[in-house]
C-alpha cells in the first residue's frame, strides 16, 4: 500500500509503501477513493495544539509520528476479516473515524467520539492519506447510495462536526438568527444543514470578504465582516437585538471576544473551532446572564447516519469542493495553511 506520513513537525508529507493489511477478526480494509483535508489535519502536522495559556505538543499525548493522516475517508471495501459481517469486497462505504474503545461508559452511550481512550483514524491509527486503510468493525461503515463521493468524504468530519454543533443549539425557531461564525468549510456545511433544516434567519460572520460572498452564495441571509474594533456592536445591529443562538466554527481568541458580549440573557454558544485561544470572562456574567457555554467536537455514529439519510433526501446542497490527486497533497497542506482554500479539498485516486 501507498501512503503520505508525517515523519517530522510542518516538514512534507513523505511518501511510503508498505505490504497491503490483512484483516483480522472483525477488521474490514478499504480502499481509499477519497479523503477530505481538515484544518485538524493542518494542526496534526504542525503537532502542537493551542490550548492558550500554552502550547501542547501531540508527542506529549501520546500521539507517534510517523503519522498518517486524514479522517474524511470514502472508498471501496476489499478485504473483510473472518469474523466481520453486513459488507462485502466491493462496498463502497463513508468510514466513521470517530473510533472509542466500545467498551466504557461513554461508548455504550454511543458517544465514542468523546471517550478518553479513542483511537480515531488519521490521528492515533493511520487514516486515509493513502491507498488503504483498516476499520476495525463494518459498523463505522456508512452506505452513500448515489451521492458524490467526493463530497460525501467531508461528511465523516465537516459535516458531522457542523450538524452535531447545530444539534446541540436546537431548539430555535425557524425565523430567529442563528450566528455562525467562520465562513470555511465548516461554516459552508453549517449553513447548508441549517437551509436543509428550514432555518430562515443564517447571520454569518467572517474576517474575509470573498468568503462571506461564497456564504451569501450557500444560503447566509446576512453577514458581517469581523474587522475592525465594533464587531460585536455590528453583529448585534444586523440581527436586529443580542443573540440568543451562536455557533463559532473558529473559536479563537478573537471570536470568543466579540461573540459573547453579543450573547443576549439566556443565550448560547456553541464553541466548535479548533484554532486555540483563550478568554477571560466574568464568571458572574454567565450566572446572572444565564447563558449557555456548550463545547462540541465532532459527532457521534448516529448523527454521522442521520446527515447522510438528510444527504439522500435531496434537502442538502453541496458546498464548494475542489478535488485534487492524491500526489498533490504536500500542496494542498500548504495551500490550507495559507488560507487559500475556498471551501473544502478533496484529495482522490488517480485514473490507473
Amino acid at each position: 500500500m501507498q501512503s503520505w506520513q508525517v515523519f517530522e513537525a510542518s516538514e512534507v508529507l513523505r511518501e511510503v509503501e508498505e505490504a497491503n493489511p490483512q484483516p483480522v477478526g472483525s477488521e474490514v480494509v478499504v480502499s481509499v477513493s477519497h479523503c477530505g483535508l481538515c484544518h485538524s489535519d493542518l494542526t496534526l502536522w504542525k503537532g502542537i495544539f493551542d490550548m492558550g495559556d500554552k502550547q501542547v505538543s501531540i508527542d506529549s499525548i501520546g500521539m507517534k509520528r510517523p503519522l498518517t493522516l486524514g479522517h474524511e475517508i470514502l472508498g471501496t471495501v476489499t478485504a473483510i476479516g473472518p469474523d466481520a459481517t453486513d459488507v462485502k469486497v466491493g462496498d463502497i462505504r463513508l468510514v466513521y473515524p470517530w473510533l472509542g474503545c466500545g467498551e466504557c461508559e461513554t461508548c455504550r452511550a454511543g458517544q465514542e467520539n468523546l471517550c478518553m481512550q479513542g483511537r480515531p483514524l488519521g490521528m492515533r491509527r493511520p487514516g486515509g492519506f493513502g491507498s488503504h486503510v483498516v476499520v476495525p468493525h463494518s459498523r463505522y461503515l456508512i452506505d452513500t447510495g448515489d451521492l458524490d463521493p467526493a463530497l460525501a468524504a467531508t461528511y465523516a468530519c465537516s459535516g458531522l462536526t457542523a450538524y452535531s454543533a447545530i444539534r446541540k443549539a436546537m431548539p430555535v425557531r425557524p425565523d430567529e438568527a442563528i450566528v455562525v461564525v467562520g465562513a470555511g468549510g465548516l461554516g459552508l456545511s453549517g449553513i447548508v444543514i441549517l437551509k436543509a433544516l428550514g432555518h430562515q434567519n443564517i447571520v454569518v460572520v467572517d474576517v474575509s470578504e470573498e468568503k462571506l460572498k461564497i456564504a451569501s452564495d450557500a444560503g447566509a441571509h446576512k453577514t458581517v465582516l469581523s474587522t475592525g474594533d465594533d464587531v460585536t456592536a455590528r453583529i448585534v445591529d444586523t440581527v436586529g437585538r443580542p443573540v440568543r443562538t451562536i455557533i463559532d466554527f473558529v473559536n479563537n481568541s478573537q471570536t470568543a471576544a466579540f461573540c459573547f458580549p453579543a450573547l443576549a440573557r439566556g443565550g448560547r454558544i456553541i464553541m466548535v473551532g479548533m484554532f486555540g485561544g483563550q478568554l477571560t470572562i466574568p464568571t458572574m456574567r454567565i450566572a446572572q446572564g444565564g447563558l449557555s457555554l456548550i463545547g462540541s467536537i465532532t459527532g457521534s455514529l448516529q448523527e454521522l447516519r442521520d446527515l447522510v439519510e438528510l444527504a439522500k433526501s435531496g434537502k442538502l446542497d453541496a458546498i464548494p469542493y475542489e478535488a485534487i490527486p492524491k500526489s498533490s497533497i504536500n500542496d494542498a497542506m500548504s495551500r490550507l495553511s495559507k488560507g487559500a482554500v475556498k471551501g473544502r479539498i478533496v484529495l482522490q485516486e488517480e485514473p490507473a
